[in-house]
């Protein structure tokens, strides 16, 4: 891609990854919080699940079709409508809205069907009666996030449309700030759970708590996106008149979407119904991994990917979709594929470095009633570094085919993702202990997105008649080269440092692990100028355009 334009989508990505940062740090604070209270054992999985739950199901039942599906949709209204798409986006919300109130109450209705898809069925024994009803309340307290979910992404999405990407990133941090206040509450209230506790269920204050102020953060950073909507030139008036109005051909293209979410959502209730095995279910005792650990862990490395990758994929969606509509395929594939060397010039380096420090970063996070067995994060802090890149590939490419509607070819790609997902989660978590369900499952997500990157790119290059492959190949190269020496010198320092023990306190594991990553950055970055790996370099000028001088200009 030109340097104008890659400065561009640059600049508007910096934008969003600078609201990501804020909302991810104060994640992590929620994050830490969650299990100094919870740990990381039965009694946290029992919480988390419930509170999952709500996010996979708006997914399943319309997070594809809003995030994948409107954004084009939404450009092409603007771009062709004569009033600018003003009555498609009116019919559209209303529409989401009707269909999101109605399932959400049938959800909280069949809240014990719901979750009894999503457990493992060692949960229906006499023995884990009391947290099975923990887990039913948590859901019914949480399902009504479904409808706050998925207004919020609509909401996001017009305002994208609009070019305003800056609130939908900020946002989440309301929702962060209210979790971190209840979680705080609580343990004011209730203290963190004792050892002999982890394995228990929840009292009904408890519950109420958790489930009510995770429910009420999601509606806050609904209410947050509002006043912006008329700051961007919009105003919502409701629309019934359905028919005839082009609504057909969005529900259309939505179909192979939903199919689409279907084949991905089945894949994860049966990851969830595994993991929940792994703390519930094995005779592992205090050594089993389940939801908890695996999703803390992704939490962690899934950083780089939302601060870069999916920055950079909303900032280049309405041109893509733009160079769609007027059949430019050389300038969409010219754009994506500049857009992911930009991507793997961060990713990369962090997959490399993740195994190196994931020991160090599991011990920094680690505290209250997850202090004794912080050991359980490390394994698949390391296994998802690498995991990542793979899944960022992907990612990246299947916004190439939702520009061009391909909306069909995406679901048999993922036929074949979620499937080996499945067969390696089933598989590989049988052959293990309850220790490393956790890990087994990092390990299918691996492989599921292997195929996935090699099965999305080598399509999308046959329809776009090129990724300009030889550019990539001859990046990867250099990359690689500055990866290798950087990554080998923070592993000799790595060993030089063990000195301070395999078990230091919170604040020497961030030290250990600070040096570590300081010296592998420092060094990558000063190869990757010798190397002239220009995506490097870009990305970190965007970043240093942003950061205020000392002057305060």
């Amino acid at each position: 891609m030109s340097s104008s334009e890659s400065q561009k989508i640059l600049s508007s990505s910096a934008v969003m990854a600078a609201g990501t940062v804020v909302s991810r740090l104060s994640g992590f604070v929620r994050a830490f919080l969650l299990t100094a209270a919870l740990g990381n054992l039965l009694h946290a999985d029992l919480f988390t699940i419930g509170n999952t739950i709500p996010n996979m199901l708006y997914i399943l039942l319309a997070g594809g079709v809003f995030n994948a599906v409107l954004v084009p949709q939404l450009v092409r209204a603007m771009k062709n409508d004569a009033d600018g798409g003003e009555a498609y986006t009116n019919r559209i919300v209303t529409l989401a809205g009707l269909f999101l109130a109605v399932v959400s109450v049938v959800l909280v209705a069949a809240a014990p069907w719901v979750m009894s898809l999503y457990l493992n069925s060692c949960y229906d024994s006499p023995g884990l009666a009391d947290q099975r009803e923990s887990v039913i309340a948590f859901a019914r307290y949480c399902l009504p996030q479904v409808f706050f979910y998925g207004m919020f992404v609509l909401v996001g999405q017009i305002l994208n449309s609009r070019g305003r990407f800056g609130p939908m990133m900020w946002a989440p941090i309301a929702n962060n700030v209210i979790s971190v206040a209840v979680l705080v509450v609580y343990l004011v209230v209730y203290g963190p759970v004792a050892e002999g506790q982890k394995y228990s269920a929840f009292t009904s204050g408890q519950e109420m708590l958790l489930g009510i102020g995770a429910t009420v953060g999601i509606m806050a950073q609904l209410l947050i996106l509002l006043p912006y909507l008329r700051a961007a030139g919009y105003t919502y008036r409701p629309r019934f008149d359905f028919r005839g109005t082009g609504l057909a051909h969005t529900l259309r293209l939505g179909v192979w979407t939903v199919l689409f979410v279907v084949v991905n959502q089945i894949a994860y209730t049966v990851v969830v119904r595994l993991a929940s095995g792994g703390t519930g279910c094995g005779s592992g005792g205090e050594h089993g991994t389940g939801y908890t650990v695996y999703s803390t862990t992704f939490l962690i490395v899934m950083v780089p990917h939302s601060i870069i990758t999916v920055s950079l994929a909303t900032a280049i969606l309405p041109r893509l979709a733009a160079r769609a509509a007027d059949d430019d395929l050389r300038g969409l594939a010219h754009t994506l594929a500049g857009t992911l060397r930009s991507a793997l010039a961060v990713i990369v380096p962090f997959a490399a470095l993740m195994p190196l420090i994931a020991r160090d970063v599991a011990n920094t996070i680690s505290f209250g009633a997850v202090r004794d067995n912080y050991q359980l994060f490390t394994l698949s802090l390391a296994l998802f570094g690498p995991a990542v890149l793979l899944f960022t590939v992907h990612y990246l490419m299947l916004r190439g085919f939702y520009a061009l509607e391909r909306n069909r070819t995406v679901f048999w790609i993922q036929c074949a993702v979620a499937g080996t997902n499945i067969v390696v989660a089933l598989v590989a978590v049988t052959a293990t202990d309850p220790e490393h369900t956790s890990p087994a499952l990092v390990v299918a997500y691996a492989a599921a997105y292997a195929v996935g990157s090699v099965l999305s790119y080598t399509v999308l290059r046959r329809t776009l008649g090129g990724l300009e492959t030889p550019v990539l190949v001859r990046f990867l190269v250099r990359m690689g080269m500055a990866v290798a020496v950087s990554t080998a010198a923070a592993w000799v320092l790595l060993q030089l440092l063990g000195v301070l023990g395999p078990n230091p306190t919170n604040l020497v594991a961030a030290l250990r692990a600070f040096l570590v990553t300081a010296l592998d950055v420092g060094l990558f970055l000063v190869l990757a100028r010798f190397l002239r790996l220009r995506e490097v370099t870009e990305v970190v000028d965007t970043v240093a355009r942003r950061v205020p001088s000392r002057g305060g200009r």
